[in-house]
């Protein structure tokens, strides 16, 4: 990977994380994830780390060596990982999952233990860390979307359509408009 300057990374249910050249459609390295499919990738701000989500754990792979082994592991999580993302330093990742609990944590400490959580009263489907660096959208299945506040731990939630599960979210560079996909069928 060291020279590429454009990273294109794929993974899901076959277990596998395949890392390729876009510009030729040619995969240059596959790196197997044997504990579960992968249900979200995320690269850090560096570009040096990809981190896996799978059922009940976050593995983090190093992006330019050629060892196929995870360099840091993410466990104590009980059901499937929706979603992962970085700060923009990478210092802190965020998680969220289907065990209701969206997850801060810390990169820089040798634990690889939860720093903080929000528990929804639903399993989460997606999170989106907002451009200020401040809060955690979450959106769940029950229809709910909530704001976390990781400076004062406080939440905000709105529900803007009870009848279906928030499935993704987005928030635009500015930070000042949010996007949500629901799953109701018309």
């Amino acid at each position: 990977m060291i020279g590429d300057s454009i990273i294109l990374a794929t993974a899901g249910y076959d277990h596998t994380i395949k890392f390729w050249q876009p510009h030729t459609g040619i995969c240059t390295k596959t790196v197997p994830h044997a504990d579960s499919q992968v249900n979200d990738l995320a690269i850090t701000p560096d570009k040096q780390n990809i981190a896996a989500a799978g059922y009940q754990h976050i593995r983090i792979y190093d992006i330019n060596s050629n060892n196929p082994n995870a360099i840091t592991k993410y466990e104590d999580i009980s059901k499937n990982v929706t979603a992962i993302g970085f700060n923009e330093e990478g210092t802190w990742m965020y998680s969220s999952g289907e065990d209701h609990n969206a997850r801060i944590w810390d990169r820089r400490t040798r634990s690889n233990n939860c720093q903080r959580t929000f528990q929804a009263k639903a399993p989460i489907n997606c999170a989106c860390l907002h451009p200020n660096q401040a809060e955690l959208f979450v959106g769940d299945q029950s229809g709910a979307i909530h704001i976390w506040d990781l400076k004062t731990d406080q939440t905000e939630q709105y529900l803007p359509d009870a009848a279906s599960g928030i499935q993704s979210i987005s928030v635009d560079a500015e930070g000042t408009h949010m996007a949500a996909v629901t799953d109701k069928v018309s």
